[in-house]
Order: structure tokens, then sequence, then C-alpha cells
């Protein structure tokens, strides 16, 4: 697998764990201090956001892939860009579908790639 493949199957892995609440995935593929900014422009730590879909402040139901774009390798940091039809129940809101793009950090750590940081945005 290349470089680039395992960036863009790291961004799908992710979405499909946020579906399926797989926190164990979760934690494989995230690194300790990842964060992810919200459209809110909430800088939320990576144990606070996983422990939030594990009692389901944040459900994360269904997300279709519309486009992955603008990935960029430099040595042993990469980024990407996603664009994902994400339907979710967040923070006691009701069910809504989000055109959500997910600008992804990652880092090469011994060889693994890993999601770093995360800034969410509308399309």
């Amino acid at each position: 697998m290349t470089d680039e493949e395992a960036i863009v199957q790291l961004y799908r892995d992710e979405n499909e764990a946020m579906i399926n609440k797989d926190l164990n995935k979760l934690n494989e593929i995230l690194t300790d201090d990842m964060h992810l900014t919200h459209m809110t422009g909430y800088v939320q730590p990576k144990f606070e956001w996983i422990d939030q879909i594990q009692n389901e402040e944040m459900q994360y139901l269904a997300s279709k892939e519309e486009a992955i774009k603008a990935i960029q390798i430099n040595g042993d940091k990469a980024s990407l860009i996603g664009q994902n039809r994400v339907q979710a129940k967040i923070w006691g809101g009701g069910i809504n579908t989000w055109p959500l793009q997910m600008r992804m950090y990652y880092k090469k750590q011994a060889g693994k790639w890993m999601i770093t940081d995360q800034v969410a945005s509308t399309y």
C-alpha cells in the first residue's frame, strides 16, 4: 500500500469507526494528543471525543463519501481534505445531515500513519 493509499484508508477507517462506535479502532488510528476542531470552533481532545461517542452524546448514524482531495505528503507528515454527507445527532440536538468537510492531518510514527489533528467545516 502506498502512503497515499494508507492516508485515504485511515480517513475511511475513521468514518466507519465513528458510525460503528468502534472505539478500539479510533484509539488505534488516532494519536493520543489528537484534537478535533468542530464547526463551532470547539477544540476537543481525543479522549473526550471518544468518550462522547461511547456515551452517545455524539451519535454518528451514517456517512457517505463524496470527495477526497488535496492529499499532500511531505516526509513523515501528510494532510487530506475529505467531504462526506454525515448524518448525526450531536449534543442532544435532533438528527441532521451535514455536508462535512474534514481537513485531516497525519504523522508517520514507527512506519505507521496516524491521524494527529482534524478540522471540521461544511462545504
